[in-house]
């Protein structure tokens, strides 16, 4: 559970600082509201990661096995690329920003692909719950420390600083890869390339309902993924709040919140069928993001910024593990790394392509506009768990 725990951190870590972070950067630095909103093309690597998921499934590197070997790859070039970030600067080079931006995107994603297969292949289904708790846990851990604490760390000493410290700190991730122990028994890789692109995508395609199953997939967590997109702004230039209000605060109060609701969720998920949990846990992320738009209405309150993070870190937490839980039940055991990465580039997808246009919408509704749409989107998701049962989610995978 160590393992898991430094692997999940590792994971969570690059996510911000080519997201929340990076556009805090970038608005401090004076780029137009409308550039920031395009950035979130940068996170396109995690909705395509499907795409080349088989590759790391069919070819072993020539140390420590397919699982292990690949993750140190991912890791070394993550240490080297935040490097080069923090020596790099917004207003002399946007392009070199993103450039780089993406190339962090698209490691930190190839990473995802392994330790969830990893995970999936050295636990068994009594302990997998268990351990996708801890990743959870520990890569909302990671993503407040490369979010509240690497602002924390710029309105202090820089922007420079605050990433060389996230590279230090993808480091200690990395020594997830070396304790964790091989899985090349348990999950032999494919004969072809054309074996492991094929299989994984008739089994997953050939289910029953699958259409309304990955419009699910798209639609489930939308609402607070285009609100995180534009959250960084809102405190920053709509809000007037500092980087440390906003560090400390995030810091503080979300990493309570975020035990609390790992802990609330683990304990309603074992008396709530998984349908109930979606739908509640659902219903509750959507509420989060109204906090936001009375923040908008309110205006700059300390209280009620600490509420309205408070109330988003206790509702992630819950409807990710929800979601978590649905996408491996929806995955057949032999083709996990290539399935569950399709699976999770459907929610990347409406994190990045979707969220481009953000800083239009945002400049022609307004703040309390924009927020209040975002909780509007998340229904049609809510409205199709109406067909759960049909989709036999839990009988396929007893």
């Amino acid at each position: 559970m160590l393992t898991v725990a430094l692997l999940g951190f590792a994971s969570g870590l690059p996510l911000f600082l080519t997201g929340f972070t990076l556009k805090a950067w970038l608005t401090r630095s004076g780029v137009d509201i409308k550039t920031i909103g395009v950035f979130g093309i940068v996170s396109l690597p995690y909705a395509l990661k499907f795409l080349w998921a088989p590759l790391l499934d069919r070819f072993v590197p020539p140390f420590l096995g397919r699982r292990r070997g690949w993750m140190l790859i991912c890791q070394g070039v993550l240490i080297l690329l935040l490097v080069l970030m923090a020596c790099a600067d917004p207003r002399a080079s946007v392009t070199r920003i993103a450039l780089l931006g993406l190339a962090v995107a698209f490691f930190s994603a190839s990473q995802d692909i392994v330790i969830d297969a990893w995970r999936r292949e050295a636990f068994q289904e009594h302990d997998l719950g268990l351990a996708n708790a801890i990743n959870i846990g520990a890569y909302r851990v990671a993503m407040l420390c490369s979010g509240g604490g690497a602002l924390i760390l710029a309105g202090r000493s820089g922007w420079r600083y605050a990433y060389l410290v996230m590279a230090a700190l993808m480091a200690m991730g990395s020594l997830g890869t070396f304790l964790a122990r091989s899985t090349d028994a348990q999950a032999h890789p494919p004969r072809t390339l054309r074996e492991a692109v094929e299989r994984p995508l008739r089994q997953l395609l050939g289910r029953p309902f699958i259409g309304e199953i990955l419009a699910f997939c798209l639609l489930y967590k939308i609402g607070d993924q285009l609100a995180d997109t534009m959250s960084a702004p809102f405190l920053l230039r709509g809000m007037g709040f500092t980087l440390t209000q906003i560090g400390a605060t995030t810091k503080t109060v979300g990493m309570v919140s975020l035990v609390l609701g790992g802990l609330l969720g683990g304990i309603l998920m074992k008396k709530l069928s998984l349908k109930r949990a979606l739908l509640l846990f659902g219903l509750c992320q959507c509420g989060s993001i109204l906090t936001f738009w009375a923040l908008s209405r309110l205006g700059p309150l300390l209280s009620v910024l600490t509420g309205a993070l408070a109330l988003e870190n206790l509702c992630w937490g819950m409807g990710t593990a929800a979601f978590a839980t649905f996408l491996m039940l929806l995955c057949d055991r032999r083709y996990t790394a290539t399935q569950y990465a399709l699976l999770t580039s459907i929610l990347a997808f409406t994190r990045g392509l979707l969220s481009t246009p953000a800083g239009v919408f945002q400049a022609r509704f307004g703040w309390s506009g924009y927020f209040l749409g975002c909780a509007l989107v998340a229904i049609p998701g809510l409205l199709l768990l109406s067909r759960f049962d049909l989709w036999r989610i839990d009988e396929d995978n007893a």
